[in-house]
């Protein structure tokens, strides 16, 4: 997809049907740069052309064509492009409970697993990422649940151990976890950062920074990364875009469309559009 200004940026975020726990996305992004966030679930992508730089809380990782990069649930980071091109890729991010189930059934490990390394020049891997992007794509349920299973256990084979369970919470940690209830539960009208620490007994500087620490991103930066979540839930439940930004405590639709572009890699219409069109016409829809 080029023009007379070099080549434009695309992206496809949708669900194949057929394998409910998992997303899929395809992208060049060229100008496009992901803010701070984190998923639920976990990451993997394999760049195909230029490369993705990704900040994660170790540093920063320089993915080009043959890696693949790994993140596990709930960790923040960032992404942008790492050349004047920018970079194209085939991601996947399935459900914490398939990748354990997958542990589960084809590895020794168990408990919740995670992977120990962000970044890994692993060029099979990352052609197993590709075609179960082709699998689905070309309706055939059995290749694509196949290619997943293969690639989680390369991937936690080479590559994954259990995470260790969380100890007792330090104060910080709890004051941290109370404010996040918190601003899940008034999402749409949320406390300033000085009436939430008055609220919890701690001072608004001790309740950034342990907030900070406890999740990688301050409060606000938090919440718009909450909202988006819960937007998402929200289409994929048939909700109207204008609907989902009153209810999550964006200002209007042009405001949840920024922050949802931003985090998500397309916009909250098109990625309904692609969800409508995978739960009503099935596995066999062209790309």
């Amino acid at each position: 997809m080029a023009g007379a200004t070099g080549p434009a940026e695309w992206a496809r975020h949708w669900q194949y049907a057929e394998l409910p726990d998992l997303d899929l996305l395809r992208a060049r992004y060229i100008r496009h740069t992901f803010p701070r966030h984190s998923h639920e679930g976990y990451v993997f992508g394999a760049v195909t052309q230029g490369v993705e730089d990704v900040e994660l809380p170790g540093g920063t990782v320089h993915a080009g064509p043959g890696s693949v990069v790994m993140i596990n649930p709930e960790v923040p980071h960032t992404a942008r492009a790492g050349v004047p091109e920018g970079w194209v890729y085939a991601t996947l991010y399935p459900s914490a409970q398939a990748v354990n189930a997958i542990a589960a059934d084809m590895t020794k490990l168990r408990g919740t697993v995670g992977f120990t390394e962000t970044s890994v020049a692993d060029p099979y891997a990352a052609r197993l990422i590709g075609e179960v992007h082709r699998a689905a794509e070309e309706g055939n349920a059995l290749a694509a649940d196949s290619v997943l299973r293969v690639l989680v256990t390369r991937l936690l084979t080479r590559h994954g151990s259990v995470l260790p369970a969380p100890g007792p919470r330090a104060a910080g940690a709890r004051d941290a976890a109370r404010a996040r209830a918190v601003l899940e539960s008034r999402m749409s009208e949320p406390p300033t950062l000085e009436a939430l620490a008055t609220e919890l007994g701690t001072s608004p500087f001790a309740l950034l920074r342990a907030f900070k620490k406890q999740y990688g991103m301050p409060p606000h930066t938090w919440l718009t990364d909450a909202r988006v979540r819960r937007a998402r839930r929200m289409l994929d439940a048939g909700t109207a875009p204008a609907a989902a930004a009153a209810a999550v405590g964006f200002t209007d639709q042009p405001h949840l469309n920024r922050h949802f572009t931003r985090i998500v890699g397309v916009p909250p219409g098109a990625y309904q559009r692609e969800r409508a069109r995978t739960y009503k016409t099935g596995p066999g829809v062209p790309g």
